[in-house]
């Protein structure tokens, strides 16, 4: 009998864990217009604009869709996102999401890699703090890699972000690219964007997993795959990534690659009027007691641009809404581990390069 319970209780397990995801997947995925089969063998659903995800969040309920920013935004040819199919007029690609994502995004965000301080987190990033904020925006342009994420609930990343508040309350936003096999399925470079208002106890997700960013672009999403990146002393691959404050609606914009995909409403967060924080750099997550994934191209900072992964004219907005480079004394330095991560900051090296900095590294047995 005790087998028969056995089976029993699993099966019950396994509808309730299917009634627990039923709702949010219906939330996330909205009866399409068109679907499009990408060549990386996910699902893009053309979406009404007005009838996307980020409507269900019960603050947005209100909200008048932003179609473009307020500001100039150099366009560029998308690195991501559809390519040979596109979507009607009037809707946007929304990234499917399968109840398998779910399951593993939850496994993620338990042990978020965007919190300081969780085991298994390691990070080589630069910081400026708030004594010389507020900020309205941040800006660089990154080079893209694949470096090799091998096993489950193992990611690593490259990002910029804006944040604000005490540690427990953290609103912030954060976007780049990373490789998560956990979150994807697969062991590609992906776009991506997440965001929180309590440092990700309760709030937030990747992409669009949860309601709340806007995309307004037609054809570049976030959660696509990046379908050209960078070699060790090869061709360097890289894009141009910011967030946004919105001067007349105060919506964070997210802009990748020239292409501004979509905002973080305003109305989401409690303490984004402004940030005290905006940084950029590397991270890596990696279950306790396992070897760290490489960050980056895998390789320490030489300043040789070809070598080690970078960010290049990076800068901030302040008050005046204008940009600027950080100097190195107004920089923080976060690098947890040096022998298996590092950074080095160049200051303006002039040219296409501006305020630089490389960061990375192999990884390994870098502790908790």
């Amino acid at each position: 009998m005790s087998g028969v319970n056995s089976a029993v209780h699993a099966t019950q397990n396994t509808l309730k864990e299917d009634l627990e995801l039923k709702r949010p997947l219906k939330l996330i995925n909205k009866p399409p217009s068109k679907i499009i089969h990408t060549e990386s063998g996910y699902i893009v659903d053309c979406i009404d604009i007005k009838k996307q995800p980020a409507f269900e969040h019960p603050l947005l309920k209100n909200h008048t869709l932003q179609r473009k920013p307020s500001f100039h935004i150099p366009m560029d040819k998308p690195m991501f996102g559809l390519d040979k199919e596109e979507c009607p007029t009037g809707t946007v690609p929304i990234r499917r999401t399968t109840k398998e994502d779910l399951i593993r995004e939850k496994s993620l965000l338990n042990y978020s890699i965007m919190v300081e301080g969780n085991p298994g987190v390691h990070l080589a990033e630069v910081a400026l703090s708030s004594e010389y904020g507020p900020y309205y925006g941040v800006f660089g342009w990154n080079s893209v890699y694949n470096p090799s994420v091998s096993g489950s609930n193992q990611m690593s990343l490259s990002h910029l972000w804006v944040q604000n508040g005490p540690t427990n309350t953290i609103n912030k936003i954060s976007a780049g690219w990373h490789v998560s096999p956990e979150l994807y399925g697969d062991h590609d470079t992906h776009v991506y964007a997440s965001w929180t208002t309590d440092n990700f106890h309760k709030t937030g997700c990747y992409n669009i997993r949860c309601s709340g960013f806007v995309q307004t672009h037609e054809k570049g999403f976030i959660g696509s795959r990046v379908k050209d990146v960078s070699t060790y002393d090869g061709p360097t691959i890289n894009f141009n990534i910011s967030i946004i404050q919105d001067s007349s609606t105060k919506n964070w914009w997210l802009i990748i690659g020239g292409v501004d995909i979509g905002y973080f409403p305003a109305a989401l967060f409690s303490n984004m009027s402004s940030a005290d924080e905006v940084g950029w750099g590397g991270r890596t997550l990696t279950p306790r007691g396992s070897p760290s994934p490489p960050m980056g191209s895998g390789h320490f900072p030489d300043k040789t641009f070809s070598h080690a992964s970078f960010f290049r004219m990076i800068s901030f907005q302040d008050a005046s809404r204008q940009s600027y480079g950080p100097s190195e004394h107004q920089l923080q330095y976060f690098i947890d581990n040096p022998t298996c991560y590092g950074l080095s900051y160049y200051g303006n090296l002039k040219g296409n390069a501006g305020y630089s900095f490389e960061f990375g590294g192999p990884g390994g047995n870098c502790g908790d």
